[in-house]
């Protein structure tokens, strides 16, 4: 048998592909997980007293905020060391503050999650992330002539003491040449901040300003590792979607003008995203710099410079998200913003028209039945009959390849020195068996993409993260608990992870092994021996994914288990009626 053609190689190269990492979508979910209560304020257009403002390239500023400078104030901003008054944040889903000094929010936790599973364990930290090895920062500031920009010493005021979805923060500032700053900050219900500029000059002199907003990162962030999940720098600009590493944050963005889009920071489950008004030219930044041996990373975008005459005023507007990764949420600010594909935030990987109807479904399953769990095992039985068909032509050729194993097994003894003979008998009695090798391996290969994008949705969806299942299983997102080296906790030992190998990987291997023992074996034996490590190989790699994960590829496995053996043994028994009925007969039969 041709081993280049054993339908079992192209298994194991599809396996492998979704393990390892590598027309429209049917139907919007038909009740979004979240609504946005309140409807985002107008933007407002920039009036002129006199005359009109004029757009141009130059560098117009003195004074720049860098991410060092960050850096090298973060201390004082959090600890309330440097004047300023902090006020508190106050929304449905999110608790915190900013400080005045600066403007700049660096307090930030989501209510509705929690970093364990425990009960008393603290919400997440989505900005100043305590306890964690990097902090983030937020923060709009504009770029001017010395002392005429209000820069990360700015004490702004206010007579504002809480941001909440019904009562925004005004903010003002005056500069000694008689530029007035008014801010505006809001918020929803939601995750969407709002910032509000209007510059007005009252001075004497023509003024070069141009605004910008920044995220700060602190210390490189943890990141999950898996090399099927994008986490680091993100934006989507001249429609095309940047995914970029923190070591690349600086070469990798675009350098020239661009107009519109959104720019961030994406986690597994959060997003920070900074977006101006969509018909705004602006140019993104990307900085990375090391001080002090920690590295300071700063990511967003400033808008082209402007000169603002005496008389004139000029407003700028830019939105910020900072909350979970809630698919049906960032789609609804997408068309509030109209801002182009703010849902690929979410990584739904190289098959999006795919991924996201398969998520919408889950998403859809897991609010009937009400446990995650559960809607994975229904959503891949509904993968599983949609390609029955296909999938059952796939076993009928492996059946009827395996009723040819003593055959082939016979050829190959007789033209055991001879390969080219081998193989011209091989293919001899395919042609007088009428079966197709090949038959079985287009089937598996169509499905691929569907696999693979349920495998995705799996490892990005928030909806996966604390989710209990059944028994020892409370967490989706995280590896099974369970190790056999302490025989699942009888013996009073935690073994180091490298040997926490639990139930559901376990069955998880053992099911991969006894689908591999109901496919026809492969001719040469040193490839056969590979298939026998693979389930092994396959069970420690299993061993550190999220639950869910193995739970779906556990239950896909048994379901084509069952398949596969009916179908085979329906193809055995038809091969073993031919052999007994007499030739008419058998003629008739076909």
């Amino acid at each position: 048998m041709n081993n280049q053609k054993d339908p079992n190689l192209f298994f194991a190269i599809g396996a492998m592909l979704l393990i390892m990492g590598g027309w429209h979508y049917f139907y919007e979910m038909p009740r979004q997980e979240a609504i946005v209560a309140q409807h985002l304020t107008a933007d407002r257009a920039a009036p002129a007293a006199t005359g009109e403002s004029t757009a141009h390239h130059a560098a117009p500023a003195a004074h720049q905020p860098t991410a060092l400078q960050y850096a090298q104030d973060a201390a004082g901003l959090k600890a309330g060391a440097i004047s300023g008054t902090r006020i508190a944040i106050d929304t449905p889903f999110l608790t915190g503050s900013f400080n005045t000094r600066g403007s700049v929010f660096d307090d930030l936790s989501l209510k509705n999650y929690q970093a364990t599973v425990a009960e008393d364990s603290p919400l997440v930290s989505l900005w100043n992330a305590q306890g964690s090895k990097s902090r983030t920062l937020m923060e709009v500031s504009w770029t001017g002539p010395k002392d005429e920009a209000p820069n990360t010493t700015t004490v702004w005021q206010t007579a504002s003491q809480k941001l909440t979805p019904t009562s925004p923060v005004s903010l003002t500032w005056q500069s000694p040449g008689g530029l007035v700053y008014l801010r505006k900050i809001s918020v929803d219900a939601n995750y969407l901040f709002t910032i509000e500029d209007t510059v007005i000059n009252q001075g004497t002199a023509p003024v070069t300003l141009s605004s910008q907003a920044r995220v700060h990162r602190i210390g490189t962030p943890e990141v999950s590792g898996y090399a099927v999940l994008h986490e680091g720098p993100i934006g989507h600009m001249d429609h095309k979607l940047f995914e970029v590493s923190y070591d690349d944050i600086q070469k990798d963005f675009p350098k020239t003008t661009v107009t519109g889009g959104w720019i961030g920071y994406s986690d597994q489950y959060w997003l920070s995203a900074l977006m101006p008004k969509q018909d705004e030219k602006i140019i993104p930044i990307g900085e990375k710099i090391t001080q002090n041996g920690t590295d300071v990373y700063a990511i967003g975008y400033q808008t082209e410079a402007k000169v603002l005459a005496p008389g004139q005023q000029i407003a700028m507007t830019h939105h910020c998200y900072g909350g979970a990764k809630i698919v049906s949420l960032l789609d609804q600010y997408e068309k509030l913003l109209t801002v182009e594909h703010l849902d690929k935030a979410v990584d739904f990987g190289w098959f999006y028209i795919i991924t996201k109807p398969v998520f919408f479904c889950l998403a859809y399953l897991k609010e009937w039945i009400g446990n995650f769990g559960l809607a994975i095992l229904l959503l891949t039985i509904l993968v599983k009959l949609l390609f029955f068909p296909l999938a059952n032509k796939s076993y009928r050729s492996m059946g009827r390849m395996r009723t040819l194993q003593p055959k082939i097994k016979a050829i190959q003894t007789r033209f055991k020195d001879d390969k080219v003979q081998q193989h011209q008998a091989t293919m001899a009695l395919y042609k007088k068996e009428k079966v197709n090798p090949m038959a079985g391996c287009l089937p598996m290969i169509v499905q691929i993409p569907v696999f693979f994008s349920l495998y995705k949705v799996l490892f990005i969806s928030i909806e996966m993260r604390h989710a209990p299942f059944f028994g020892w299983i409370n967490d989706l997102a995280a590896p099974d608990p369970t190790s056999v080296f302490n025989l699942f906790g009888l013996i009073p030992w935690d073994p180091p992870s490298f040997l926490m190998i639990g139930v559901w990987p376990l069955l998880m291997g053992g099911t991969m092994f006894w689908q591999q023992k109901l496919s026809p074996a492969p001719a040469d034996p040193a490839q056969e021996k590979a298939f026998l490590i693979m389930p092994v190989v396959f069970t420690y790699l299993f061993a550190t994914f999220p639950a869910g994960l193995v739970i779906y590829w556990t239950w896909n496995n048994f379901l084509s288990i069952g398949q596969q053996w009916w179908m085979m043994r329906a193809t055995a028994l038809e091969a073993a009626a031919a052999e007994i009925l007499p030739p008419h007969a058998n003629d008739k039969k076909r």
